[in-house]
Formats: C-alpha cells, structure tokens, sequence
C-alpha cells in the first residue's frame, strides 16, 4: 500500500480498502470546482432574503462539486447558543460562536454560507479580522431590503408580533441595524429574482478565485 504524499492524492493498493484524496486546499477536483474555503456571511434585516438566498446559491455551488454547508441562524441559536438572549452582549457572543464554525469549515475547504443578522458592525468586523488572522476567505454580503418591504414578507411573524405589542427588539425597528459601509456585495432583493441574487453572488465568489 503507498503511502500519503504532501500535497498529492494517496492511492492505495490493498483490495477492498478505499481512501480518502487528499489535496491542497485551493487545486480542483475531478469536477474542477476549487477546493478553496471561504465564509460568505449574508447580513440584513429579518425576512430580507438572507437564507433563501444562501440556500439558492448552496444548490448551485453543491452541482458544481462544491463543499458546502449552510449556517442557520435559529438552528445554531437552539444548539450552540441556547443559553443567550438578545442584549447587544449576548448577540456578539453568537455572532464570534458562528464566526468560529464558519472560519473553521472555511478553512477545511467548506464554502460557509451564513445568513445571519449580525446587526453589530464591530461584531461582523472581529468575525472578518479572524478569518484575515487565520489566512481564511470572507466575503460580507448585505442583502439590503429595506425594512418596510420586509415587514410586508415577514416570514416568521415577527414583525406582525412587534407591532401587536407582544416582542420587543426587532431588528431595525425598536432595536439597532448598522448596515456595513462597504461590504463585498450589497444586493438589493427587492428589485431582482432570487436566481439574480444567487447569480450576482456566484460571480463575486468567481471573480475571487473562490467557485
């Protein structure tokens, strides 16, 4: 049986044995989809596309060969962050929890799609200067629906709820958004389709070396 060589795919000719390949991060596969990870953090108000948006461009990146994984904000809220509520405090702490997940996937070659609120700028600037600490890829989107759209989707029901008196600290409407001055990508989704949004964002992963 031969063994592993940096930077090469290990074969092995023991019967019966199957091994995994490895590569260096940032070489192609035998899809010739790049293995290079990277963070695409999508921030912006409740119900302003983020996840479907990252779920869209998930779909295409997975049937070009791509590694990728989706980090959903209510489900690392119920099993990594359970125990927090939503003071300025204790969103920052699960802002770094997520970074944490996400540069860690980053760096082991995962395209880390987060659609996450993230309404801090000093938060979601530790999360870029951690993936920049650590040599990882991060892109900041901000899907920049304004607020009076996203109270008319209102997926969760949350804007109905706050109007109705029975929450509190909405995002962008009785508590603070500080929407990024310069991000990587400001896409507007109330003005184009889902597949435009996902489009415009393959291209800047394309344009990166990264798809």
């Amino acid at each position: 049986m031969t063994g592993r060589q940096e930077g090469r795919a290990s074969v092995t000719e023991t019967p019966g044995i199957v091994t995994e390949t490895a590569r260096i991060p940032g070489t192609t596969g035998t899809t010739g989809a790049t293995e290079q990870g990277a963070t695409v953090w999508l921030t912006g108000l409740p119900s302003a596309g983020k996840t479907t948006i990252a779920n869209a461009l998930a779909d295409r990146l997975r049937a070009e060969g791509h590694r990728v994984e989706v980090l959903d904000g209510d489900e690392i809220r119920e099993f990594l962050s359970a125990g927090l509520g939503f003071s300025r405090e204790d969103r920052h702490t699960n802002v770094q929890r997520i970074g944490f997940v996400a540069e860690l996937l980053a760096s082991n070659g995962v395209k880390a799609l987060v659609p996450v609120i993230a309404p801090y700028a000093d938060s979601r600037e530790a999360v870029r200067k951690r993936h920049q600490t650590e040599g990882t890829g991060y892109l900041e989107v901000h899907v920049a629906t304004p607020v009076e759209v996203c109270s008319v989707r209102d997926v969760k029901g949350l804007y109905a709820k706050q109007a109705a008196g029975e929450i509190s600290g909405l995002t962008g409407v009785d508590d603070p958004y500080e929407a990024p001055d310069s991000p990587d990508l400001r896409i507007e989704s109330h003005t184009q389709s889902v597949p435009e949004s996902a489009a415009a964002l393959h291209a800047l992963l394309t344009e990166r070396g990264l798809a």
